[in-house]
């Protein structure tokens, strides 16, 4: 029997990042094969090269990256050997692309039509007209509602899942051999993750194409992928089946990342009920920290312009955390916006701590900013490129003008431990931290003010099982001790099981559905939230073969 052709062939791949400083060696010789009509999926904590790895095989590793050693061959082109314009000719129309990160990768001054139709138009696959009417089915495949509508807006006005749904369009509109995608769905909830997971899966059945699938999740990855490889440190520390890997791991580090993730099934205990279990009764008094009162939020001037938020009523108690879940665009992150007052509402009230705070400007505004602080879903957007880690984590002391500069920088590295970051992040930029780190940075600077109220926008959607796993039990440690408060936005219901007290589910704008975790997730009442529930990712299933068979 012949031997089939691998379609990507990577060997013993090594890169360094250099610096003034100091080389970092974040890739040391990987190696493995893809092959037509095969899914492998790359996991790994945050820097362990699994994005490196995926930005060489597109050619876009940064400046200070360079590839020292190995090769990497794409249906017999050697990408790394051969001329920028032939690897121009393969990206988009043979190799797609999807990144980690909307906000970088979207042209925030061309619509979204035309973002998708460009790939069409540059590899002649298309003429202009044509092209368009191709850029909208391409966004109805990949998730997005009103496609004619958003295909006409521009990148700002569509919500984080939104924006990592058009990447997935651009990627996709050109049906390519081979797709490599980057974390595609950690910004989306379960149910567009599990709508755009089965759209790469047809396109693979249908045209044979193959997916290279990097992520964090390893749900995601037992659920559908043929083969798991790991990364830790640069290195591939173990590979094989779903049923291997998550059966049987055999590396110390794939049985420490399999124990760190989050689970349905919380037996053991989760985040909360571990930190709490010194805690007296009476530090987890119900009574009301923060209440949203039949909240509305429109978005246009127009009579039958959609309702963003529709009658929203929550509360939240002190030392307890309310999850939000929900699709990208049911209202999540704009309720959040107008409970921390950056935007707001159209009608209803937001009370904390007994005072209507909805109408509040100047100076109360601001001293409200001591007792309520965010973490937002995208850490590169939010985190100041010219600062360092360590003037970003202390800039809310700064500009509160709450501690003099040693107490500042004592705070600051107190943090950056606590958020499990190495001393020498403290002087290190944005731009040369992963995206997990970045993601801990900004906990470490909400942190800083000791809030009563924590906004959480998807806080751990970027991290790797482990580093979430620390993250969510610092969380939780810290309600415990101080009695903060946390509004948790998530789409990822393993987490929100492990967090909440209590929680509320978002659909286009309204809450269908709100109770305590147990009532939630045991006995959901509304037809969406059992949707939710079914769509998250189980397990392993069949090899590539198998299921080829069963369509045969």
């Amino acid at each position: 029997m012949t031997q089939p052709t691998p379609l990507l062939s990577v060997r013993d791949v090594r890169i360094d990042y250099a610096s003034s400083r100091t080389t970092v060696h974040a890739v040391r010789g990987v190696g493995f094969d893809i092959y037509p009509g095969e899914t492998v999926a790359v996991v790994g904590e945050s820097g362990s090269g699994k994005s490196t790895t995926a930005a060489a095989l597109v050619r876009l590793l940064p400046r200070a990256a360079t590839v020292t050693a190995g090769s990497i061959t794409f249906d017999g082109t050697d990408i790394l050997a051969a001329r920028e314009a032939s690897v121009r000719r393969l990206l988009g129309r043979r190799i797609g692309y999807i990144p980690q990160d909307p906000t970088v990768y979207l042209n925030p001054v061309m619509r979204i039509g035309d973002q998708v139709a460009e790939v069409l138009v540059i590899h002649k696959l298309a003429d202009r007209k044509t092209a368009l009417i191709s850029a909208i089915e391409a966004l109805a495949n990949a998730g997005i509602d009103h496609p004619e509508v958003r295909a006409r807006q521009y990148p700002h006005e569509l919500s984080g899942g939104q924006k990592q749904r058009v990447l997935i369009a651009i990627a996709l509109a050109a049906r390519p051999a081979l797709v490599v995608a980057d974390e595609p769905t950690s910004a989306l909830d379960v149910t567009v993750q599990r709508h755009i997971l089965d759209h790469i899966g047809t396109l693979t059945r249908e045209l044979g194409a193959a997916v290279l699938l990097i992520t964090h999740d390893l749900g995601v990855a037992a659920d559908r992928a043929d083969r798991i490889l790991v990364l830790s440190q640069g290195e591939v520390v173990e590979h094989g089946t779903p049923d291997e890997i998550l059966g049987n791991p055999q590396h110390p580090y794939t049985r420490s990342l399999i124990a760190a993730a989050p689970s349905l099934h919380t037996a053991g205990g989760t985040f909360l009920t571990r930190a709490r279990q010194d805690v007296s009764a009476d530090a987890l008094s119900p009574t009301p920290l923060l209440e949203a009162r039949d909240l509305a939020k429109t978005f246009g001037r127009t009579d039958d312009a959609p309702r963003a938020v529709d009658g929203v009523s929550l509360s939240i108690a002190r030392g307890r955390t309310l999850s939000l879940v929900g699709e990208s665009g049911s209202g999540k992150t704009t309720t959040a916006r107008i409970i921390l007052r950056l935007v707001d509402p159209t009608s209803g009230t937001v009370v904390f701590d007994g005072e209507d705070i909805t109408q509040l400007r100047g100076e109360r505004l601001r001293q409200l900013r001591r007792r309520i602080q965010v973490v937002y879903q995208n850490p590169f957007a939010s985190l100041d490129p010219r600062l360092s880690v360590g003037d970003i984590i202390a800039e809310p002391l700064r500009s509160l003008k709450l501690a003099g500069r040693g107490e500042r920088r004592a705070r600051a590295a107190e943090l950056v431990d606590l958020v499990a970051l190495p001393a020498s992040a403290l002087a290190r930029k944005p731009r040369e931290l992963s995206g997990g780190q970045r993601q801990r940075v900004a906990i470490a600077r909400a942190l800083s003010v000791s809030p009563e109220l924590v906004v959480l926008d998807e806080p751990v959607s970027a991290l790797d099982v482990r580093v979430q796993s620390q993250i969510l039990s610092l969380l939780a440690g810290l309600q415990a001790e101080l009695g903060v408060a946390y509004l948790f936005i998530s789409h990822d219901l393993a987490v929100v099981r492990q967090v909440s007290d209590e929680v509320g589910v978002l659909y286009h704008g309204r809450l269908v559905e709100s109770g305590s975790t147990d009532a939630i997730f045991d006995t959901p009442q509304h037809e969406y939230t059992r949707e939710l529930l079914a769509a998250i990712p189980r397990g392993p299933r069949e090899p590539a073969i198998t299921r080829g068979e069963q369509h045969s």
